[in-house]
């Protein structure tokens, strides 16, 4: 296998696990040889993740909800217990909210999106860079949104939460940077998720018009936006540090 994409000595976390970029980034990952550390709350969607691996057996599950702070730290102890190290880290757990205008939002709209999409990110940073660090660094990847990088009508407490994201993921690329501990985001644009059953993106109608806001006139596909996860995740990309990188069709581009 090409170095580029040979993930054979190397073990990866993943959250929301169960479905979308995280069931298929796993898959692509345990194609390429990597030990997998999978968590979700839906314990059999992610049975069905795992029996989906090349190799189901170097791989372990935790049904987990990120917003939980020990569960975050067992999720990191047990992948140790498992495969002796940790080397990657994708924090990509995250939900959405009914679609309103800020005026409207309520306090438990806010404290949901934090609580997951926050709070999740930041006690999975919190357990995975001492493990990285014990081993001589490793790559941490969070999902952001180009609702983190931009306003969001309708979606502020989502956009506010994943601005969060990039703060921690820049935050942290300064802090462990020099221990060879890198921390980056994506920020995708629209694409075909369960984040996207709520009113007004659920339906082929919605998804359509959806994309229409893109160069591309439309929206992404989950196999494109793992892709770039692969790509920028591969242990040949040793330099790539405190980055936001937009996967949008060319959205950021107008």
């Amino acid at each position: 296998m090409d170095k580029l994409l040979d993930f054979s000595n190397q073990t990866a976390i993943i959250t929301g696990a169960a479905s979308g970029f995280g069931r298929a980034l796993a898959i692509e990952l345990s194609a390429r040889g990597c030990e997998l550390a999978l968590s979700d709350i839906d314990e059999d969607g992610l049975l069905e993740t795992q029996n989906a691996l090349s190799s189901p057996d170097k791989s372990i599950t935790l049904v987990h909800n990120v917003a939980d702070e020990k569960l975050s730290e067992v999720l990191v102890n047990n992948t140790l217990s498992a495969f002796g190290k940790l080397t990657i880290a994708v924090n990509n757990a995250g939900i959405a909210h009914t679609q309103a205008p800020l005026h409207k939002m309520t306090e438990d709209i806010f404290n949901s999106q934090f609580d997951v999409n926050v709070k999740g990110v930041a006690f999975g940073i919190k357990y995975q860079v001492p493990a990285m660090l014990k081993h001589g660094g490793g790559h941490i990847i969070n999902i952001a949104s180009l609702a983190g990088i931009g306003g969001t009508p309708k979606g502020g407490a989502y956009s506010a939460a994943k601005h969060a994201v990039v703060g921690l993921t820049r935050t942290a690329a300064v802090e462990y940077g020099r221990y060879n501990v890198r921390s980056n985001a994506i920020c995708p644009f629209f694409s075909p998720t369960n984040i996207m059953n709520i009113d007004g993106l659920a339906t082929e109608e919605d998804k359509q018009k959806l994309g229409l806001g893109s160069p591309m006139k439309r929206i992404s596909t989950i196999d494109e936006i793992v892709s770039v996860m692969v790509l920028m995740m591969s242990p040949m990309n040793t330099y790539m540090n405190g980055q936001t990188i937009a996967i949008d069709g060319g959205v950021t581009a107008w």
